[in-house]
């Protein structure tokens, strides 16, 4: 049972990173494109960094990070790196549900080669 909650730390770095990246392209998409003048192109990045929804990604990764280092006490690198690749996964799936971005057949077809690569990595 202590090995597999082990594997919790794993699971909540790659949903505190999924979290991150989702909400801050979601946030991005809302306050519109990067101005093309420096001033301007500033003060839109300060206005990000301090959006709370944006904020709140940072901290997501920022959690991830340290979920991360728990599941290094617990897994070898070369066993718990290849989940990281299911981030790209679940990113996929879930820009797809919320962001409503095209999930296309080529897409679809690398993540089951991830996916297939994950397996053969961690049985390995």
């Amino acid at each position: 049972m202590s090995r597999l909650f082990d594997y919790l730390y794993i699971l909540a770095t790659i949903g505190f990173t999924v979290y991150g990246q989702l909400i801050i392209k979601w946030r991005i998409t809302k306050l519109g494109p990067l101005p093309i003048d420096f001033h301007e192109k500033l003060k839109f990045l300060i206005a990000l960094l301090l959006d709370p929804a944006i904020f709140s990604g940072f901290v997501a990764a920022f959690i991830a990070s340290l979920a991360w280092m728990a599941a290094m006490t617990k897994f070898d690198l070369s066993h718990a790196y290849p989940f990281m690749s299911l981030n790209f996964v679940v990113v996929l799936l879930l820009s797809g549900w919320i962001l409503s971005e095209p999930v296309t057949l080529q897409k679809t077809l690398g993540i089951a080669l991830i996916v297939l690569g994950t397996v053969v990595a961690v049985r390995g």
